[in-house]
């Protein structure tokens, strides 16, 4: 007999295996959805803002430094912040570019 009731409440008591997996898988699509994606996007647009960086361009540097463009190399920028003061930073370090084209500003102005 009491074998009879362990075997009864063993069978009809157990939820199947994909059910207790899936509030593992809902909370990784919430982060997902909400953390990471995001994320991938926003440094994917700031290494186009990169990749598109030129010379003259008015920039803002990681530590708040403004400054234009003189020299461009592939891992180091060459910022001029002051008349004849020019400072060479981490091309990843530089956080927007804060003018592109002083001509198209000045068409907007007008």
């Amino acid at each position: 007999m009491i074998d009879t009731a362990l075997a009864q409440g063993a069978a009809g008591g157990a939820p199947p295996a994909f059910m207790s997996f899936l509030p593992l898988v809902l909370v990784f699509g919430v982060f997902y959805f909400l953390l990471i994606r995001p994320q991938q996007q926003k440094a994917k647009e700031h290494q186009q803002m990169l990749d598109a960086l030129k010379k003259n361009d008015e920039v803002v540097t990681g530590g708040g430094l403004f400054g234009r463009v003189v020299v461009i190399s592939d891992d180091v920028v060459t910022v001029e912040i002051a008349p004849k003061v020019q400072v060479r930073v981490s091309r990843p370090t530089i956080s927007h570019v804060q003018t592109r084209d002083k001509t198209k500003e000045k068409d907007k102005d007008k």
